[in-house]
């Protein structure tokens, strides 16, 4: 089957790595325009661009799909159908219509939850206790189309984002190889999502990150995780920024004063609003290295009761 990808960020490279390693033809490679990053604003190609050139294929990189733009590039390399995988953008109708089998997306979340741009994040962040990979059949709207081939997996109490992105990735490639195999057979039996029990993960941002001590512990906990390791979480010590990179459920009891350090001899404790508590496992002070928070202790004078926040 000639097969065109449409993928921009880690998460899509192990889905690429699979189709280029089947007896299926990869034929094009879209993917969003290289983008200045660091304080020199060097241009920095996708990670997609960049796996897709170590396969000499033929990188498409369109500002815009729109006004038959993409319709003309599909043309060129007559794809019988088109993978979508974090591609970052909506296709427009032409282009959607244009392949004999249109157009699949694999989507990390267990739809019709977590439609939308930042599933795994949301996942994490909201305690869910498993997630999954979702193939579409792609229609116009945001993650509406219907569902062709769903698979999960469980979410450990201690998971974070970035671990579930990694595992999500290959089972990713797992359910696209699936999907094609049984779209072949003919053996795919669409089914329409439920709209009524749709949610939306927008997009995050850096102000997010912020811990609420007042929060549940588990809440606390789940923020840590769910936004590990973009956009992060932080909190404030000493008027510095902190940043929270890991932290586990702690067993230790509470003085019901959210944000205070409870413990600080070798073990970083923190109480929350329902008076239970975290204990910060790997930390950031604004300025320095990050850390254990045992050996950021040996170097930091911490007495208990120093409130953060």
């Amino acid at each position: 089957m000639r097969i065109a990808f449409m993928g921009t960020p880690d998460f899509s490279v192990e889905c690429l790595k699979s189709l280029v390693a089947s007896k299926h033809e990869v034929v094009g490679v879209f993917c969003q325009p290289d983008k200045p990053v660091g304080r020199k604003q060097e241009l920095r190609m996708p990670d997609v661009k960049i796996e897709a050139l170590k396969h000499n294929l033929t990188v498409y990189q369109p500002n815009s799909l729109k006004n038959g733009l993409g319709v003309e590039i599909l043309k060129d390399i007559n794809p019988d159908l088109v993978i979508v995988v974090a591609y970052g953008k909506l296709l427009p109708p032409d282009f959607l219509a244009f392949p004999k089998y249109g157009c699949i997306n694999i989507h990390a979340s267990i739809l019709p939850k977590y439609r939308g741009a930042s599933p795994i994040h949301h996942c994490v962040l909201n305690g869910e206790k498993e997630t999954g990979v979702t193939a579409m059949q792609m229609d116009s709207g945001l993650d509406t189309g219907d569902i062709l081939l769903t698979e999960k997996i469980p979410i450990g109490i201690n998971d974070t984002t970035l671990e579930m992105f990694e595992k999500l990735s290959v089972l990713g490639a797992a359910v696209l190889m699936k999907t094609i195999d049984l779209l072949e057979k003919g053996e795919l039996h669409p089914v329409k999502q439920d709209d009524s029990k749709s949610t939306y993960a927008g997009l995050l941002s850096k102000d997010e990150g912020i811990v609420d001590w007042k929060k549940s512990a588990i809440e606390v906990h789940n923020k840590i995780r769910g936004l590990y390791s973009w956009p992060g979480a932080f909190t404030k010590l000493d008027g510095k920024t902190l940043k929270l990179h890991k932290a586990v459920l702690s067993e230790k009891k509470g003085n019901n004063i959210p944000g205070s350090v409870v413990t600080s001899d070798g073990s970083f404790v923190v109480c929350c609003g329902d008076n239970k508590c975290i204990e910060l496992k790997e930390i950031q002070l604004e300025g320095k290295k990050r850390l254990e928070a045992s050996s950021f202790l040996n170097g930091y004078r911490l007495s208990p009761g120093t409130i953060l926040g």
